[in-house]
């Protein structure tokens, strides 16, 4: 019975990350679908909350089963053949962990967006090695070549 509550366990999660994925996309700000930059804050972190639930259902299916496994080990009466925690589950617990810990980015956000207006930068054009290195203080121009060539000065 307990193996059966971890495969749906497991099978839940897998397809609430699918879902979560699905969102997290339409969420992102470099996608087009999903409407205004409020609208997409909101879907991410939806996204977010279904990555969350995405990872505790992993991990309660990972938990469950070594909890089930540890108990029989250490149980002197357990006559049958009995298991050891194996690298798939220290595998489920990271993919948990890293669902968790992604939903929370993905949570926190919406939190980014706030009213303030984004800050634009000037363009002041185009300077080159070059005419930096001209722009000398004195009143005669120099004509020598510079006599320091470093990996700027081509550039």
């Amino acid at each position: 019975g307990y193996i059966q509550a971890c495969r749906g366990l497991m099978i839940s999660a897998v397809c609430l990350g699918f879902f979560g994925a699905i969102f997290g996309l339409v969420g992102m700000k470099c996608t087009k679908v999903g409407g205004s930059d409020q609208t997409k804050a909101k879907i991410a972190c939806l996204a977010g909350l279904i990555f969350i639930l995405s990872g505790l259902c992993s991990m309660t299916s990972c938990s469950l089963y070594a909890n089930r496994i540890t108990s029989e080990f250490f149980d002197p009466s357990f006559v049958a053949q009995k298991y050891e925690l194996g690298a798939a589950l220290f595998i489920g617990w990271a993919g948990a962990s890293l669902c968790i810990i992604g939903g929370s980015i993905f949570c926190f956000s919406i939190a980014e967006n706030t009213n303030s207006p984004r800050r634009g930068y000037a363009y002041n054009g185009a300077t080159s090695v070059m005419s930096s290195r001209t722009k000398v203080h004195n009143s005669v121009p120099d004509k020598t070549p510079p006599k320091h060539f470093d990996k700027n000065a081509y550039v």
